[in-house]
């Protein structure tokens, strides 16, 4: 599976967050993600005004992250073998 090294960004929905997919094909870049798939909007009651990236829970091979930006929440499933302290450095790197 060696398609220059770089993940694949899945996609199955037609709509993302604003801004969300630049900082995914940032993700896929890094050594040890594989694959980054958006899943479900859903509307939150906070606000949050600036995109932000975090992890949420561990899934097979890899984590769910919960994205927020304004009152909208979207799933995006990580397949890694990055450990979670590892997937948030990247995070934070690719939001700086």
């Amino acid at each position: 599976m060696n398609h220059g090294d770089k993940g694949r960004l899945v996609w199955n929905h037609s709509t993302h967050l604003d801004g969300l997919i630049p900082i995914l094909e940032k993700l896929i870049i890094y050594p040890g993600i594989t694959t980054v798939t958006p899943g479900v909007i859903s509307r939150s009651k906070g606000h949050c005004p600036h995109l932000k990236l975090r992890v949420s829970v561990p899934i097979r091979g890899g984590y769910k992250l919960i994205a927020r930006q304004g009152k909208t929440v979207q799933e995006v499933f990580i397949v890694t073998d990055l450990s979670q302290n590892e997937l948030e450095s990247t995070i934070e790197k690719v939001l700086s």
